[in-house]
């Protein structure tokens, strides 16, 4: 029908290309979640959110190869994309710049630029991680660390606090307990930490977890605060 109104038909997709171009991706992503655990500063479980990028970036080398091989695909996938919406919130800024890399990656090694797009893709995780090296030796990171512990019948809260001081004396530069509130065997404190890296806050809170599984930690980055 398409051909009866005039349209053009795209050439046959090429499975050999699109295999190179899948490798490619594949090493891309595996290298873009590198940078995104080693060079990352979200407080959220990097681990975990890296684990998205070979499927974004995959997926997108896919699709474009398969649009740009035929313009009723494009007109359907225009259509498909206008009813599909993605409500998965992102937390932080920094997530959505590593998704977009992503993206960008797989458009370009859709279009078959994988030159430009392997060294461009290179050289922006390059530039990204000098300003995060710099960024980490201009000074540490001040964070207000709120824990939220209901005691059992046997436990004393005195102890805890002690306990807990223990642990963030082994994992922080310097703490401040800023509130300290027990009503109805509910504790809530809040502190004031210093820490040289936010790798530092994963095994902050193994350790907590580990002997208080109960326990409810917040992390809230005080330089993101709106100042007063």
């Amino acid at each position: 029908m398409l051909n009866e109104l005039g349209f053009p038909q795209g050439a046959p997709l090429a499975l050999l290309p699109l295999l190179m171009n899948l490798a490619v991706g594949a090493i891309l992503s595996l290298v873009l979640r590198w940078h995104f655990k080693q060079f990352g500063s979200t407080l959220s479980n990097r681990e975990e959110f890296a684990q998205v990028f070979p499927f974004v970036l995959l997926t997108t080398v896919l699709i474009i190869s398969i649009v740009k091989s035929s313009l009723a695909l494009s007109l359907g996938l225009v259509g498909a994309l206008s009813i599909v919406r993605f409500r998965t919130p992102i937390k932080e800024p920094e997530e959505l710049a590593y998704l977009f890399i992503a993206i960008a990656m797989g458009l370009g090694l859709g279009a078959n630029q994988t030159v430009n797009t392997v060294v461009s893709g290179l050289v922006i995780l390059m530039i990204m991680a000098l300003f995060k090296r710099q960024r980490k030796d201009i000074g540490d990171k001040n964070l207000y660390l709120s824990i939220d512990w209901t005691a059992g019948a046997d436990d004393e809260p005195d102890k805890f606090i002690a306990e807990v001081n223990t642990i963030l004396a082994k994992h922080v530069i310097n703490s401040d307990l800023r509130r300290f509130d027990i009503r109805d065997g509910m504790l809530e404190t809040t502190y004031f930490v210093d820490i040289a890296s936010t790798d530092n806050l994963t095994v902050l809170i193994g350790e907590l977890r580990a002997d208080y599984p109960d326990i409810g930690l917040t992390f809230l980055d005080q330089n993101q605060l709106p100042g007063v």
